[in-house]
């Protein structure tokens, strides 16, 4: 695995965020779990009650990477979720595309 690829990419999602591209990735990802995650799966995930955005943004691990190392997923701590923030790569190494998926 490409250690460069993903700082990269965590670093792509991180930047994503407030701008158009982060309204279908990151912040969409941010936003969902706002909404639908209680206050104990948030103390679980990342040790806060309320967490602001981003606070949950800082949370992010590396999930996996697949299709040959062009994509790599992001996601809670602790498995309390199943969605991830894909960040996806083009052949040359620049970044195609960071989406929320599920």
């Amino acid at each position: 695995m490409d250690l460069n690829k993903k700082e990269k990419a965590l670093m792509a999602i991180k930047a994503s965020s407030g701008t158009g591209i982060g309204e279908c990735g990151v912040d969409l990802f941010i936003q969902h779990h706002l909404e639908e995650l209680n206050d104990s799966d948030w103390v679980k995930a990342i040790g806060f009650k309320k967490p602001t955005n981003n606070q949950v943004l800082e949370s992010l691990v590396f999930k996996s990477c697949w299709d040959e190392g062009l994509a790599y997923d992001f996601s809670l701590p602790h498995e309390i979720t199943d969605y991830v923030v894909s960040v996806r790569f083009d052949e040359s190494g620049g970044i195609e595309e960071i989406s929320m998926e599920g």
